[in-house]
């Protein structure tokens, strides 16, 4: 887990050579709330609804309408 946040953080860095900080922070967190949703349905049985998969949708939809911006 660890090595796994040192790595986070350093393509956080990484990507904020090219990207505004807004920019990389809201991806970085976007890429870790839908993650965290895959990994619970696909690998914790977590429930599925259509509520939840409309969430995770407007992220990533917000994430690339700020790449875009």
């Amino acid at each position: 887990m660890l090595g796994a946040m040192v790595a986070s953080f350093g393509l956080l860095s990484l990507s904020m050579r090219t990207l505004p900080l807004g920019t990389s922070y809201m991806i970085w967190t976007g890429i870790g709330a839908v993650g965290a949703f895959v990994v619970g349905v696909w690998f914790l049985g977590e429930a599925v609804s259509v509520q939840r998969i409309i969430a995770a949708l407007l992220i990533v939809v917000g994430i690339f309408t700020m790449k875009l911006a």
